[in-house]
Parts: structure tokens; sequence; C-alpha cells
């Protein structure tokens, strides 16, 4: 199984999928003064992406979070053809998107990552989540090391300024 659901008194990890956290954006700001005029705020299902070591040897105060994405309502909104889950994202060909099987076991729907838009969000707040039950699942060992170095690879590329010649 790709899920498991962890007690609430199990500490935060890596690939643990919480729900309602408060996430903020700047939603817009006045150019001439560069000061925010609207941030927006959501309370949102992410999952955790700050690496286990960092929570055992506890040298983290904030955690780095992604957005999970509907997959259906991704599609419905079009911003994704259905086609184009079930192919280059669930293959892991779309930079910054990362697909996760939906689980009727655990009420999750077939979602996609945002790796895009990573967000800070305090550890002692992601604790209060899930004290309150609001950690829905963990991913496993091997999904979760496999979303990691998808996470790795879309911030590790190099980009080149054009492509090679060729004759």
């Amino acid at each position: 199984m790709i899920y498991r659901p962890p007690p609430p008194e199990e500490p935060i990890d890596q690939g643990d999928i919480i729900d309602g956290c408060p996430v903020l954006s700047l939603a817009a700001f006045d150019a001439a003064s560069l000061q925010p005029t609207n941030i927006a705020y959501a309370a949102a299902r992410v999952i955790v992406l700050t690496q286990t070591c960092d929570f055992a040897n506890q040298k983290a105060t904030t955690v780095t979070a992604a957005v999970l994405r509907v997959a259906k309502e991704l599609v419905d909104q079009g911003i994704l053809k259905a086609s184009d889950v079930k192919g280059t994202v669930r293959a892991g060909r779309v930079y910054g998107w990362y697909f996760l099987p939906g689980s009727d076991e655990l009420s999750l729907p077939e979602s996609i990552i945002d790796l895009r838009q990573l967000h800070t969000v305090r550890l002692d707040l992601l604790v209060a989540l899930c004290r309150r039950g609001q950690r829905h699942a963990r991913l496993q060992p091997l999904y979760r090391e496999h979303l990691a170095r998808h996470f790795g690879d879309t911030y590790g590329r190099i980009g080149l300024p054009e492509p090679y010649p060729t004759e």
C-alpha cells in the first residue's frame, strides 16, 4: 500500500498529508511601493517535503510543504486533460507536478502535488493540526523517496540557454 494512516501522536515525517493547513500567497501588490495590497489565505491539503532526518535531528522549526490539488478539479478547470493525468503527469514528465493515486480506503482522490509553489509552514502548527486528527495519511517508504527524487530533480535541473546544435 502506498499510504498508511499514522496515529496522531506520531511525530511529523516526510510524506505526511495534512488537511486544513493555512497557506498564504501574495495576490496583489502596489508596483510603486512594492507593498502587498492583497494577501490570499486558503486552508489546503499539503504534503510534507522536509527530510525525515531534519525532524529526527531536531533541525527543523519550519517545514517545506506543497499543496495537493485534486486531479479531477484540474481537469474540470481545463488546466489538464484527463489523458495527461494518466500519461505524462503520472509518468513524471511534467515539470513540477507529481501524481499521487487515490485511495478509497482513506478517502483520498487522485491528486497532483504542485512542486512549483512551495510553502514554508511552522512545525508547531503542523503538529497541532496532526493532534487535531487532520493528518490524513503518510506516504510510505520507496514512494516517499520517489517523491523526494522528483522534488530534487525539479529544483536541481540545469536549463541551457538554447538546445545543442544538430547536423
